[in-house]
């Protein structure tokens, strides 16, 4: 956040700018000391699950699409909008007295432990159904944390330590447990075994569980809440829940049903799933069940608004009774809003988000294989390159994203985030083809001389270069998508709109890495990345087509520009 202007001269607290002395207090606050232990316990398996769980994987020897299909284990952040009404209304029995959202950060943390112990008592060469199981265990306990972290942040900020402090400080926390996660345990692999390198993470994980006992919490919620004038009649609502929570729930079985038969022990003579042919058929269909059909019935929800809403705000419910109305507000009315808002624009929206990220998500889990079993990087090359240059690189890429708001504008600098990533999946397939053209820029930029100088080597300077150029290329695209999607929701429901168009990129990212990961051990690395640049045109052309329909339309419905009206 940046410091307020100074408004006098001198020194002191009492000249200091207000911005200084709120990050002054921030600081030697529990709030902000809490904060970052969240962030850290937050980032951490996520790094351990998303990211280097591949090095470890890619080590033993388990085929490349068994990975991409173990990436579907992210999808629990896809779907956690699904269960965060029970994390925000609900109580865990016994140690709930912990406080409000203590009593979901606590067990869920130790739960991530007793996740990482699982993989760490189980051969993945071996036994690779089981340790799924123990990944998927961590990756939905570790989204649940997430969802009241989310929602302690909000609850505990206060004018001495605002949202936007707590936000750096949750970031500081991540970022700290991406490179823990990622460049020290790729570090710490090249030494010892992975189950040792895991153990050594548990034991951090416990240390974070230590410290959130000690962080301060907020009261419960009123036990009731009604629904406001102007809503359907609570059996239509009823109705509508009933439809979307049905084609959530078959698009969750499924693709858990089609894991666990892969996973599976091989029945002798049978041929095993494919995850492309499974994917032809089932995702669309997969797409259509968790996007098409709830915003249809969000459509027909609008319009059966407008002929017969009912005129007066409900009582409240309490207990179980006032489960459905909170299911109601929390996912069926933030989702009507913005169909009712957006109108038919709400399909290029989708479309928009769907297809944004898609030409780097779909190839991110198998970079780590890439990069230590396909071009023989050492772990400390790797760690150091990915996980501590690239951070960097990608800090430099949002600093860039925000640069580029500020000259061009929003739709300019979309446009540019939706092109640049493109060229760097052609820059990783140069990697992978011997790197002609990357050696000509080195030399052309005298960047090799640079790197002996520096007491390196061609190869890694080609490394460095591709990671700088794909890290950067995906910082502005970061910071695009995030403006962008900021700017569609709508100050009523900021952080249901958000976390539901935000999971859509979990969603088709992670199908995607399931095709991707048969189609690297079929065709090899260079053409698929040159395949998947493809997917970013669809992104080109519904950037576009976005920037059509917000030229036709009155901005600005709501103060800072977000609720964009159609």
């Amino acid at each position: 956040m940046a410091a307020a202007p100074v408004t006098g001269a001198g020194s002191g607290a009492a000249t200091r700018p207000k911005g200084f002395r709120l990050l002054g207090v921030a600081l030697r606050s529990r709030k902000a000391g809490a904060m970052l232990a969240f962030g850290f316990s937050s980032g951490l398996p996520f790094a351990l699950l998303i990211g280097t769980l591949t090095a470890w994987l890619g080590e033993a020897k388990v085929n490349l699409a068994t990975i991409g299909l173990l990436s579907w284990i992210g999808l629990a952040s896809a779907f956690k909008f699904l269960w965060s009404p029970a994390v925000d209304r609900l109580r865990p029995p016994v140690i709930g007295r912990l406080g409000r959202r203590k009593g979901w950060i606590v067990p869920c943390q130790a739960v991530v432990i007793v996740a990482l112990f699982g993989l760490i008592a189980t051969d993945p060469a071996r036994e690779i159904g089981q340790f799924a199981l123990f990944a998927f265990l961590g990756a939905l306990a570790s989204a649940t944390q997430d969802i009241a972290i989310d929602a302690w942040r909000i609850d505990v900020a206060d004018e001495a330590t605002p949202v936007e402090l707590l936000s750096a400080v949750y970031q500081l926390g991540f970022r700290t447990a991406s490179i823990v996660g990622g460049a020290f345990a790729l570090h710490l692999a090249a030494t010892m075994s992975w189950s040792a390198v895991y153990t050594v993470m548990a034991a951090l994980m416990g240390v974070a569980m230590l410290l959130a006992l000690f962080a301060p919490d907020t009261p419960a919620p009123p036990s009731g809440a009604g629904i406001e004038a102007g809503e359907l009649d609570r059996r239509t609502r009823g109705i509508a829940l009933a439809v979307v929570g049905l084609c959530w729930t078959w698009a969750i079985v499924t693709l858990l049903r089609f894991m666990a038969s892969v996973l599976a022990e091989p029945v002798a003579g049978a041929k095993p799933p494919s995850t492309a042919e499974f994917l032809k058929w089932y995702g669309p269909l997969i797409v259509a069940a968790t996007v098409l059909v709830p915003l249809g019935v969000a459509a027909v929800l609008n319009r059966l608004k407008a002929r017969r809403a009912v005129p007066d705000a409900e009582r409240p419910r309490l207990g179980l009774r006032a489960v459905p109305d909170h299911l109601y507000r929390a996912l069926l009315a933030p989702l009507t809003e913005l169909v009712g808002r957006l109108g038919w624009g709400v399909l290029i929206v989708m479309a928009l988000i769907l297809s944004y990220q898609l030409c780097f998500n779909i190839w991110a889990s198998f970079a780590y294989p890439f990069y230590l079993d396909y071009m023989h990087y050492t772990k400390d090359e790797v760690a150091f390159a990915s996980k501590v240059f690239g951070i960097f690189m990608s800090m430099a890429g949002v600093a860039l994203g925000g640069l580029l708001f500020l000259r061009l504008g929003r739709f300019p600098t979309v446009l540019i985030g939706a092109i640049l990533p493109i060229v760097g999946n052609f820059v990783y397939a140069d990697l992978a083809d011997g790197a002609r053209h990357i050696d000509a820029v080195l030399g052309a930029l005298a960047l090799d001389r640079l790197a002996a100088a520096a007491g390196s080597d061609l190869r890694m300077a080609r490394l460095l270069l591709t990671i700088a150029y794909e890290n950067i290329s995906t910082g502005v695209a970061g910071a695009a998508f995030v403006a962008y999607v900021s700017s569609i929701v709508s100050k009523k429901f900021p952080a249901v709109q958000y976390a539901l168009l935000s999971s859509l990129t979990f969603l088709i990212g992670s199908l995607g890495r399931g095709i991707a990961g048969e189609m690297f051990d079929r065709y090899g690395y260079a053409p698929v990345f040159r395949w998947t640049a493809a997917a970013g045109l669809f992104a080109i052309l519904f950037v576009a087509l976005e920037w059509w329909r917000a030229a036709r339309i009155a901005r600005g419905a709501e103060p800072g520009d977000t609720g964009e009206r159609a």
